[in-house]
């Protein structure tokens, strides 16, 4: 072999060794940094995390079942939330690349009974993009109690919603409606004459091989399926029962951070969809959160040090005792994927954690949440304790104040009765966060769970203010501007 052969050999042999030891450095990072989450009761399910394409990292942590000390693994099947609606998205777009709907007519075209005072105003792509007006079930103030726990057939159930008032003029606005894509599985099964369950098996989950996911069913036996937890401060508890029939194609589907790869993998290949239609499902339709709503994935911009931005493809879910995360890089085929069965926690921040380190960025170590100490205190020894505390750690470098876990404790202790601890929690994150509409929104709504109109108005008209998309705030001021 001539020297300048061997030389290329060589320097492609340095290049590849070069490229594993990046990624397996990257990989012990990552594994760390998910460790040090578990350790601080943050992070409890599966993760797997992809770089050009290529896994370079999954593992489970904690507990699949903790009354058996089961561990969490690469192939336990966790309940998905809000990443269903990815998979419904497809399915309708696929129908209508087939020219078996139309995107832009109104939603009785395909459903007749659905009263036309309203579906005559809605088009399918109001219901993809959650600009429908239609209100979200789950926002129902009684949703838990009276509509989640019975089994329920799609017409029976889009009955429940389908009178009501809009909330907006379809396409004004964006307002995150599980009822609009409750009513897309529907239209599927109107238009095919088959389940919703059978479309996804058919369309999505045999040609992608995705063996570990489907749509969950309480009843069935289900190998490696993760139960359902939520977290009261340091305490778990078993997750309220749902009855799957209820989140239906918004959030009815179970799967492993394996099977999300293969789903990964094929979003950037045509084998579901024409390449023009894969585009459509991401398009910024409209101003969502920190970004854009497209269909079934929002999207937006993060910054990348001095190598500018970084466009995110994502969507998160949650439901009963479950958590979880998608994060999309496009341009570097990168992915990282989370599900968490203990509950809401901060996978936003962890995935922020994990992108870092696959982009040789600074990032924030983890810390304690500081609410999860706080709920103890107010609900066993009251509102002085609890402020006490508060006032002791909140300078304390291993504890940090954050956002959901503040409001997720305050609610916590909201519905157990302790309005007066409630206050101070919602408090304390209104100081942490004052441009947070939401945290405005939830003391807003504790003084008035504790009879303080005048309290619950300044408060609600300063989260309207930060978020003017706050449509459940607007109407409360509505009403009690009434009284």
């Amino acid at each position: 072999m001539k020297k300048s052969i061997k030389l290329i050999v060589f320097c492609a042999i340095l290049q590849l060794f070069s490229l594993s030891t990046f990624a397996q450095n990257k990989a012990k990072q990552i594994e760390q940094l998910l460790a040090k989450y578990n350790e601080y009761g943050q992070f409890n399910g599966s993760a797997l995390v992809a770089e050009n394409g290529k896994v370079i990292f999954k593992k489970g942590f904690g507990s699949a079942n903790f009354e058996w000390n089961i561990p969490n693994q690469t192939d336990t099947k966790f309940r998905l939330g809000s990443i269903t609606k990815q998979f419904t998205a497809l399915l309708i777009v696929k129908l209508a690349e087939e020219g078996k709907l139309k995107l832009d007519v109104p939603i009785t075209t395909y459903l007749p009974d659905y009263p036309k005072a309203n579906g005559d105003k809605i088009t399918i792509h109001n219901l993809l993009t959650h600009t429908s007006g239609i209100p979200n079930f789950t926002a129902s103030p009684n949703f838990l109690k009276d509509k989640s726990r019975n089994p329920v057939t799609p017409e029976e159930f889009v009955k429940t919603f389908s009178s009501l008032p809009l909330e907006f003029t379809p396409g004004e606005k964006f307002n995150y409606s599980n009822s609009g894509y409750f009513l897309l599985g529907y239209i599927i099964e109107k238009i095919t004459g088959k389940s919703y369950e059978q479309n996804l098996q058919e369309t999505i989950f045999t040609p992608l091989k995705m063996v570990n996911t489907g749509y969950d069913h309480s009843d069935l036996i289900t190998k490696n399926r993760a139960a359902g937890y939520e977290k009261n401060g340091n305490n778990i508890s078993n997750a309220s029962y749902i009855d799957m029939s209820v989140p239906y194609a918004a959030g009815s589907l179970y799967s492993t951070v394996e099977d999300l790869y293969l789903w990964d993998q094929a979003l950037y290949t045509t084998k579901l969809l024409s390449e023009k239609s894969i585009e459509s499902l991401y398009k910024p339709y409209i101003k969502a959160w920190d970004g854009f709503y497209g269909y079934g994935w929002s999207t937006r911009e993060v910054a990348n040090g001095d190598k500018g931005k970084l466009k995110l493809i994502e969507h998160g879910g949650g439901i009963n005792g479950f958590n979880t995360n998608i994060s999309r890089i496009p341009a570097d085929k990168d992915l990282v994927v989370l599900l968490n069965n203990t509950g809401g926690t901060i996978l936003g921040e962890i995935t922020d954690g994990i992108r870092a380190i696959l982009y040789n960025q600074p990032f924030n170590q983890p810390k304690k949440s500081l609410a999860l100490d706080l709920l103890d205190v107010y609900t066993n020894k009251g509102v002085a304790a609890g402020t006490e505390t508060y006032k002791k750690l909140k300078n304390d470098p291993t504890y940090a104040i954050k956002e959901g876990d503040m409001n997720r404790v305050g609610y916590q202790l909201l519905q157990s009765g302790k309005k007066k601890e409630a206050i101070e929690v919602f408090k304390i994150n209104v100081e942490a966060f004052p441009k947070s509409g939401n945290t405005y929104d939830s003391l807003g709504e504790a003084y008035l769970a504790d009879g303080d109109k005048n309290l619950a108005i300044v408060n609600y008209t300063k989260s309207v203010e930060l978020d003017p998309t706050n449509e459940g705030g607007k109407k409360v001021l509505e009403e009690l501007s009434k009284k």
